[in-house]
C-alpha cells in the first residue's frame, strides 16, 4: 500500500485513561475538594493532540464498558480521531489518574491501573490490516513494562516493519508503573533500574524515532550522564533521538552523539509562566509527529513541538489544553511578537473557539425561558404559578414532537430556565440538542443576574448548556448606565471563558428611547467587540437586508469564529416573523431563530385558564413551532 493510499497517518498505542485534575491550585491532594475530568494517558493525549494538529490519528487500546470508557471514545471521536481499534473491554474498568497541582514543580499523582482496561491489551488485539492502513505507529513506553502489553506492542512493531511504516517511541518513563515505587508515588520521574534499561534496550531497534527527557534517556541508556546515555542508546538503535531539555528546548541527534552539548544545535523553547508541566511531553510529541510525518524537517518539527509543550504547561489539564492546528499556526506566524503566549488574548480566544465540541450550521430554537411573562400570564388566568413547571414540561414534549416530525434533531434546541424549567432542562440534557439557559434578572435595566455571581452559577452547569444573557442596551444611554452594564457583561464574558461555557448575548433596544433605529444594533455590537466581548452567539430581532450586511461585515472583521446569529421574536405575529425570516435568510451569519411567545403564548394561556387539556396544548404548540420551522426553511431555500 503506497503512502498516498493510506487512510491513517499515525496509530497510537499505549496508556489511555481519565484524568481527574485537582482544581484547588496550591493545595495538597489530601485537601483537594473538586476535580476537572479530562481525557488522559500519554498515548490517548498524543492521539488527541495529533488529531487537532490535522493528522489522521487513531487510538489502539482498550477502555471499559462504562461511563469513563464512553467519555474517552466520544472525546476522541469529537476531534476526528479514529476509534475503530479502541476496544471495549467487558471485564475491566477504564484506567484513572488523580492528580493535584501544588506548584509549578510539584504535582502529587496517583495512577489507578490495577487490572485496568488499557493494560488488558493482548497480541490478538493487533490486526495486520489495521496496522497496514497507517503511515506510522507511535508507542508510549508504559506498555513495555508488562509481558502481555509488551507482546502486543512488539507484534504491532513487527507488523509495522513488515508493511513499511514509520515507528516512534515516547519513552514516557514512570517508575511507579514499572513497580519501582510505592503505589501512591506517581510523581517520582526517575529511579535507576538496570532491569528497565535492559528491557528498553531490547526493543529500541524497532524505532525510527525515539523521544524523551534527559531523565528518560538516562533510563534508556543506563547512565545519569545524558550524552553517555544517548551514546548507549545509539549503540543499539539507529533511530533519530530527540532529547527534551525542559524550558531550553530540544536537541535532535540523527547520527553519532557528540562529546559535548556545545557541538549540538539547540532548538529553543518558548517562555511561558508554568502552571503545570504534566502533559507537556504529550503535547511536544503531538507537535513533533506533525512535522515529522509531513516531512517538514527537524527545525520546523521542533518549532511545532516546543510551542505545543509551552502552551500546555501554562494551562490546566493536558488534552484540552493542547493547541489546535489553527491556534498553533497563528502563534508561530507571530512568535517574535508574542513574548508570553499564555497571556495573549488572541491565542486564548482561538483556543476557545477552535476546540468547540460540535458544529451548529442551522438552528430552530424553541425559546420558553420566560419567567415574568409566564407569571403574569398565570395571574391573568387566575392560575397558581406552581403550574408553570408542568407547563414547561408540556412545551418540551411539543418541541420534541415537532422536531421529530420535521426531522431536525441535529438542528434544534430550546431555551429554558431554572426558575420554572429545571425538570425540563434535566429531561433534554444529554440528547445532543442545543440548550440555552438565561442568567439575567427578567426586565432588569441596568442588567442584573438572577442568581448572583456568574462564577458560582456556572460551576454547577453542564458544559453543553449555553449561557444566555439578555441586555436592554442603547448606544445613547448615559455614560453611567453603559459603564454599569458593560461591567456586568464583561464579568459574564470572563466567567464563560473561565468555565468554558458558550455565551449567547441577546440585545434589545429598550422601550422609551426616542431613537430606536435598527442601525443602533450595529453600534451596540461594535461597542461590545471594542470591549473585548466576543460571544459565541448573538440573538437579535429581525432587521433589514442592509443591516444584516453591515453586521455580517463587522463579525467577519472582529470574530470570524463566531457561531452566528439567532433571530428573536418579541411576541410578533407569525406573518411579521415570516417577513423577518425572508430578510435574514440570505445573511450567512444568521443561523436560524430562537422564538418563544409566538409559538406558546395563546395555547399556554388557554391551558392555564383550563380551556384546553394537555394533549390540545401539545398539539397547538407543536403545530405553531412546525410552521415557524417551515417558514425559516422555505426562506433559506428561496434566498
Amino acid at each position: 500500500m503506497s503512502t498516498q493510499q493510506k487512510r491513517l497517518d499515525v496509530i497510537c498505542i499505549g496508556r489511555i485513561a481519565v484524568d481527574f485534575y485537582g482544581q484547588q491550585i496550591g493545595a495538597r491532594l489530601e485537601d483537594t475538594t473538586s476535580f476537572a475530568k479530562y481525557l488522559g494517558g500519554s498515548s490517548g493525549n498524543v492521539a488527541y493532540g495529533t488529531a487537532i494538529q490535522g493528522l489522521r490519528s487513531a487510538m489502539l487500546a482498550r477502555v471499559g464498558d462504562e461511563h469513563n470508557g464512553r467519555f474517552i471514545r466520544e472525546s476522541l471521536q469529537r476531534v476526528g480521531c479514529n476509534t475503530d481499534a479502541l476496544i471495549t473491554d467487558k471485564k475491566r474498568l477504564t484506567a484513572l489518574v488523580i492528580l493535584g497541582i501544588k506548584d509549578d514543580e510539584t504535582f502529587p499523582l496517583i495512577f489507578y491501573r490495577d487490572n485496568c482496561a488499557d493494560m488488558g491489551l493482548v497480541p490478538e488485539d493487533i490486526e495486520e490490516s489495521f496496522i497496514a492502513s497507517s503511515r506510522s505507529v507511535a508507542v508510549t513506553g508504559t506498555h513495555l513494562s508488562h509481558p502481555q502489553t509488551r507482546a502486543a506492542v512488539l507484534k504491532a512493531l513487527e507488523l509495522a516493519r513488515k508493511n513499511g511504516l514509520r515507528t516512534a517511541l515516547d519513552i514516557d518513563y514512570r517508575p511507579v508503573l514499572w513497580g519501582l515505587t510505592s503505589l501512591g508515588d506517581g510523581e517520582t520521574r526517575f529511579i535507576a533500574s538496570s532491569e528497565v534499561t535492559a528491557q528498553l534496550q531490547q526493543v529500541v531497534h524497532y524505532f525510527d524515532l525515539i523521544v524523551g527527557t534527559e531523565e528518560e534517556f538516562h533510563i534508556a541508556g543506563g547512565s545519569t550522564d545524558t550524552l553517555t546515555a544517548l551514546r548507549n542508546v545509539r549503540e543499539v538503535s539507529k533511530a533519530t533521538l530527540v532529547c527534551k531539555r525542559g524550558a531550553m528546548g530540544c536537541v535532535v541527534f540523527e547520527h553519532e552523539i557528540p562529546e559535548s552539548w556545545e557541538q549540538v544545535t539547540l532548538h529553543s523553547g518558548v517562555r511561558v509562566e508554568v502552571l503545570n508541566v504534566l502533559g507537556a511531553g504529550d503535547a511536544f510529541m503531538s507537535g513533533l509527529l506533525r512535522g515529522w510525518l509531513n516531512d517538514e524537517g527537524w527545525e520546523q518539527a521542533c518549532r511545532y513541538a516546543n510551542a505545543c509543550g509551552a502552551l500546555v504547561v501554562s494551562r490546566h489539564g493536558c488534552a484540552p489544553a493542547m493547541p489546535t492546528r489553527e491556534e498553533l499556526d497563528d502563534f508561530l506566524s507571530r512568535e517574535n511578537a508574542v513574548k508570553r503566549p499564555d497571556l495573549d488574548s488572541r491565542l486564548t480566544h482561538l483556543h476557545r473557539v477552535t476546540t468547540r465540541q460540535r458544529a451548529w450550521p442551522e438552528l430552530n430554537i424553541f425559546a420558553f425561558d420566560h419567567r415574568k411573562q409566564l407569571v403574569d400570564m398565570a395571574k391573568a388566568a387566575g392560575a397558581d404559578v406552581s403550574h408553570i413547571p408542568q407547563l414547561k414540561l408540556l412545551l418540551l414534549q411539543a418541541a420534541e414532537q415537532a422536531v421529530q416530525q420535521a426531522g431536525i434533531e441535529s438542528k434544534s434546541g430550546i431555551l429554558a430556565d431554572t426558575t420554572f424549567g429545571q425538570r425540563t432542562l434535566n429531561a433534554i440534557t444529554g440528547k445532543n440538542r442545543w440548550i440555552g439557559r438565561p442568567i439575567e434578572l427578567p426586565g432588569s435595566r441596568p442588567l442584573r443576574l438572577e442568581h448572583g455571581n456568574i462564577g458560582t452559577q456556572l460551576a454547577s452547569w453542564p458544559m453543553e448548556h449555553v449561557v444566555k444573557c439578555l441586555v436592554f442596551y442603547h448606544p445613547h444611554d448615559s455614560a453611567e448606565l453603559r459603564e454599569e452594564q458593560d461591567a456586568v457583561l464583561l464579568d459574564v464574558w470572563k466567567g464563560c471563558n473561565k468555565s468554558g461555557h458558550e455565551l449567547l448575548l441577546e440585545v434589545i433596544l429598550p422601550e422609551g428611547q426616542p431613537d430606536r433605529n435598527e442601525a443602533c444594533y450595529l453600534a451596540v455590537l461594535s461597542h461590545f467587540y471594542a470591549l473585548g466581548i466576543k460571544p459565541d452567539w448573538w440573538k437579535l430581532p429581525p432587521l433589514s437586508t442592509a443591516s444584516w450586511q453591515a453586521i455580517g461585515t463587522l463579525i467577519e472583521a472582529q470574530d470570524p469564529h463566531c457561531r452566528g446569529i439567532l433571530l428573536l421574536g418579541l411576541d410578533a405575529p407569525e406573518e411579521t416573523l415570516k417577513l423577518g425570516f425572508a430578510a435574514a435568510a440570505a445573511a450567512p451569519w444568521v443561523k436560524g431563530f430562537a422564538v418563544g411567545r409566538t409559538i406558546f403564548a395563546q395555547p399556554s394561556s388557554q391551558w392555564l385558564q383550563g380551556e384546553i387539556d394537555d394533549a390540545a396544548l401539545v398539539t397547538a404548540v407543536k403545530d405553531n413551532y412546525l410552521r415557524l420551522i417551515d417558514y425559516w426553511r422555505t426562506a433559506r431555500e428561496q434566498a
